[in-house]
C-alpha cells in the first residue's frame, strides 16, 4: 500500500533541506506534485495532507479529475504537450500551463480562456538541451516566443519551463538548470514579469533549487508507480 501522506512528508522534508543548503527559504519553491495516471483517491489524501497543487499531462485524464474532485482549494497544472484541438479544454478547466511552446498554442488559449476565470497562468517550455524526442522551445528561440506570450490577453506569463536530458552527478545536474536561470535574468532585465522556475523532478530536484527553481515536479516519490 502506498503512504502517500507519509511520502509527501518525506519529500517536504528533502525539498526544506535543499532550500536550506541553498540558502534559500523553502517557501520560495513550490511542491507540483504530479498526479497523472494516478487514482482520485491518492490525490484527495494528497490534499488531505496539505498539497495544493497537482500536475496533469493528459487532458482528458485531467479534465475528469478536475470535474469528479470539485476542490477549489486544488490549483490543477497542465504539464505536458498541448494539441491545438484540445486547447479549449485546458483553457476551460486548468489553472496553469507549463508547456508552451509555439505562439499559435498560446493565441488559442488567450481567445478561449473563459471571461469568469482568471487570466490563466503559463510558462514556456524551453528544450534546454535540443533534444529531438522532447518538446519545447530551442534556447535560443525562448525569449522572443516569451516576450510575445507575456503580450496576450488573458494569459498571466508566469515564467519557464524545462525538462533536461538525464545526469548523474550533481554538477552536471546543475548546468541546464542554469541556463534557463540566465534566460530569466535577461527577460528580466528586458522588463518582464518573471516569477517562476518550472524545474527539477525526483531525480534531480535538488540541483534544480540550487539553480534558482521556485517549482519542482514529484510524481513517482509521492505515488508510488503509475497505474
Amino acid at each position: 500500500m502506498i503512504r502517500v501522506t507519509e511520502n509527501l512528508r518525506k519529500i517536504r522534508d528533502l525539498l526544506a533541506k535543499a532550500a536550506e543548503d541553498a540558502g534559500r527559504s523553502v517557501n520560495d519553491v513550490r511542491l507540483l506534485a504530479v498526479s497523472k495516471k494516478q487514482p482520485v483517491a491518492a490525490i484527495r489524501e494528497a490534499a488531505a495532507a496539505g498539497q495544493r497543487d497537482f500536475g496533469e499531462n493528459q487532458v482528458l485524464e485531467g479534465v475528469e479529475k478536475i470535474t469528479q474532485i470539485a476542490d477549489p482549494a486544488l490549483v490543477w497544472h497542465f504539464i505536458g504537450h498541448l494539441q491545438t484541438n484540445k486547447t479549449r479544454m485546458v483553457a476551460e478547466h486548468f489553472d496553469w500551463v507549463h508547456s508552451i511552446d509555439r505562439l499559435k498554442t498560446a493565441r488559442r488559449l488567450s481567445d478561449q480562456r473563459p471571461d469568469d476565470l482568471a487570466d490563466l497562468n503559463v510558462c514556456v517550455q524551453v528544450n534546454v538541451d535540443d533534444e529531438q524526442s522532447k518538446s519545447g522551445v530551442p534556447l535560443a528561440d525562448a525569449a522572443s516566443l516569451a516576450r510575445q506570450v507575456a503580450g496576450l490577453p488573458r494569459l498571466r506569463f508566469r515564467g519557464l519551463m524545462c525538462l533536461p536530458a538525464i545526469r548523474d552527478t550533481f554538477s552536471d545536474q546543475r548546468e541546464p538548470f542554469r541556463r534557463l536561470r540566465e534566460l530569466a535574468d535577461e527577460l528580466r532585465d528586458d522588463g518582464l514579469a518573471v516569477d517562476t522556475l518550472s524545474m527539477g523532478m525526483s531525480g534531480d530536484f535538488r540541483a534544480a533549487v540550487f539553480e534558482g527553481s521556485t517549482m519542482v515536479r514529484v510524481g513517482t516519490a509521492i505515488f508510488g508507480a503509475r497505474k
